[in-house]
């Protein structure tokens, strides 16, 4: 039987109230629609509010974050719209930017206090353990409506739903893309903070064809289709090698030494020391709250190819953290991936690809992709983070030495078992296509190195809570 999951194309009928982020041929793991770039005019307080708010706002100025004055604005301006929020629950678009909008709000509140001790050099020290009800109200009522947890994530929020076009009629190119709401300069869509939110958009633009790829392929396996397996597996190699060399523009796009001036702000609760007991939302719960903080682990793309090529991750508490992430996506992004784990595990798609030496050698290239991307993920880790900050634990609250090691040594180790399937028909074939000896000999060798660095920076780590004093000028 074929792979069933209603997967939107270019000629679906979309109504106000299709959930932006619906899994689609063509725009792929983005939102159907280009995100609202302002809200109703009812919300115009909050809307002023997150216009003031950031370090350098869109002129140039100083904003709120910059001196620590957000707090006691909020306590002064904000007004409790919670009711305001009811009203649009039949449209989804704006339902999902009222709640990016307020996921900002409530990060820059909760964290400024953190920001502050950064700019001076010293630990993170606790954020505000308390939400103002004006915020918390309405924050988890439209969390309730729009399917998300109350707390910024990255795809509702910060990076997927979180752009406008300069000009619409260039569509969705990367120096047409440019911030709605920004922690730091990101209004600027030359600064760091607009790259790494950018470099995030633009991978995920190639998406739909990964998605089509897949389901091809699964199909093939369901229908004993070589051919149609093949042809998947080959549209998947295409996308994640656009993917991979849009992922390898971080570099450029948004430098190391200037990620931490805005990172304080996509810190989460859970497992975090700024939190330790978790946060209050006043007029929901006296009972502390914890999510998790935004995560690129939270995309969707890595994970579909996880679950397709039936990639088995260690028994560990790291690998249950992959599994609590799962939660912070969006529904139908959750639901298509667990659809797609269960029929890849119903047909035996590892198996049938390992039964045939081309489709082995495809199934390895698809390892090899994945494989390379986890690998930039890491070297990002180190390069942007680990020389930066002795803070133990990542945004998400994952601890920030070994869990992306966790995932990458489990593709390596699997690469392994897979490599005895292939006859590297491919590399003959193909000019310039790395042959398989050329991509085991890449494997075992960062086999060593990752076992070498983890270590190190294992040892270097003091368990300090706080940041370095080393930042951008």
């Amino acid at each position: 039987m074929d792979f069933r999951f209603p997967i939107l194309n270019a000629d679906t009928p979309v109504s106000a109230s299709t959930p932006p982020f619906t899994v689609s041929t063509h725009r792929g793991f983005l939102p159907i629609n280009d995100p609202p770039s302002t809200l109703p005019p009812s919300f115009a307080p909050l809307e002023s509010l997150l216009s003031r708010m950031p370090i350098v706002k869109a002129d140039g100025t100083p904003g709120l974050l910059a001196s620590g004055k957000l707090g006691e604005t909020v306590e002064k301006e904000l007004p409790d719209l919670s009711e305001e929020v009811e009203k649009f629950k039949d449209d989804a678009g704006i339902m999902n930017a009222i709640y990016r909008d307020y996921s900002f709000l409530l990060s820059a509140y909760l964290l400024e206090p953190c920001h502050l001790r950064f700019l001076k050099g010293e630990g993170y020290g606790l954020g505000r353990q308390r939400l103002p009800a004006v915020i918390a109200k309405p924050m988890v009522k439209v969390s309730e409506i729009a399917g998300f947890k109350p707390f910024m994530e990255y795809a509702g929020s910060y990076a997927l739903y979180n752009y406008r076009l300069a000009d619409p009629s260039l569509g969705l190119t990367y120096s047409n893309l440019r911030l709605v709401r920004a922690f730091e300069q990101g209004l600027d869509p030359s600064s760091s903070e607009a790259g790494f939110v950018f470099v995030h958009i633009d991978m995920v633009s190639h998406s739909g064809l990964l998605i089509s790829g897949a389901v091809e392929a699964l199909n093939g396996v369901s229908s004993s289709d070589r051919t149609k397996f093949d042809t998947g597996m080959k549209d998947m190699l295409e996308a994640l090698k656009e993917i991979n060399k849009v992922m390898d523009t971080m570099w450029n796009k948004s430098k190391p030494n200037g990620y931490n001036t805005f990172r304080t702000f996509i810190f989460g609760i859970t497992s975090q020391s700024m939190f330790p007991e978790g946060v209050v939302y006043e007029g929901v719960s006296e009972e502390p709250m914890s999510f998790r903080g935004e995560s690129g682990a939270n995309d969707s793309m890595i994970p579909l190819c996880d679950n397709l090529l039936q990639i088995t991750m260690p028994d560990t508490p790291l690998t249950e953290i992959l599994q609590d992430f799962r939660q912070y996506r969006p529904g139908n992004h959750r639901e298509f991936l667990q659809a797609v784990k269960d029929h890849s595990d119903k047909v035996g798609f590892r198996q049938y690809a390992l039964d045939d030496p081309t489709s082995a050698e495809l199934y390895l290239r698809a390892l090899d992709y994945v494989r390379e991307f986890r690998w930039r993920h890491w070297c990002f880790t180190r390069e942007y983070i680990l020389k930066f900050s002795k803070h133990p634990t990542a945004t998400g609250g994952s601890p920030i030495v070994t869990w992306l090691p966790n995932q990458l040594q489990a593709v390596l180790a699997l690469m392994i078992q897979v490599e005895t399937h292939c006859t590297n028909a491919a590399a003959a074939e193909e000019p310039g296509v790395k042959s398989v000896q050329e991509i085991m000999d890449i494997v075992r060798s960062q086999q060593v190195t990752l076992t070498k660095e983890v270590a190190k920076y294992t040892a270097d780590r003091t368990g300090g809570s706080g940041a370095t004093s080393v930042r951008s000028s």
